[in-house]
């Protein structure tokens, strides 16, 4: 498991994963007001996943064939869909609260509560691992992943306050 995770931010995925998880953030967060059902949350975050991932996909193509004066050849897709699939996993991560809440694991206001804190997390989670990727020591890292985290929790606490 920890190899795999090294492997991953080593990766341009993680700056995908990150997106996503803003893109899934922000959908949760705008939602909460006036929450639908779980199964529509469920169908929300997925559905923006799928749109986000193929709007990736295809600005990915026109823009390498934009710079590139040529087509796209089917060896260079392959990587492209790692980065949308990286995209749509961060978008749609949220959507495993809203299953837990449809089967009646935990209930909708919890599903919502660990969809926005989870992101939070994710986003902090990163920021500890660039700092220390980075070669920063413990403590700076940690203080990265804080403020990645604390701009995470502004988008939360800006929608807390306007509503």
């Amino acid at each position: 498991m920890r190899r795999a995770i090294e492997a991953h931010l080593g990766t341009r995925q993680v700056a995908r994963v990150i997106y996503g998880a803003i893109i899934g953030l922000a959908l949760v967060v705008a939602l909460k007001a006036h929450p639908p059902s779980s199964a529509a949350m469920i169908g929300s975050l997925v559905g923006t996943a799928i749109a986000v991932a193929l709007a990736e996909l295809y600005s990915e193509v026109l823009g390498t064939e934009t710079r590139l004066r040529r087509r796209v050849r089917s060896r260079e897709i392959a990587p492209m869909l790692g980065e949308v699939a990286a995209v749509t996993f961060g978008v749609s991560f949220p959507a495993v609260f809203f299953v837990l809440s449809a089967l009646g694991a935990i209930d909708r206001d919890t599903a919502f509560v660990l969809a926005e804190w989870t992101g939070v997390g994710l986003i902090a989670f990163y920021g500890v691992c660039a700092g220390r990727l980075a070669g920063e020591r413990w403590l700076p890292s940690l203080l990265h992943g804080l403020a990645a985290g604390a701009v995470a929790a502004a988008l939360i606490l800006l929608k807390a306050l306007l509503h």
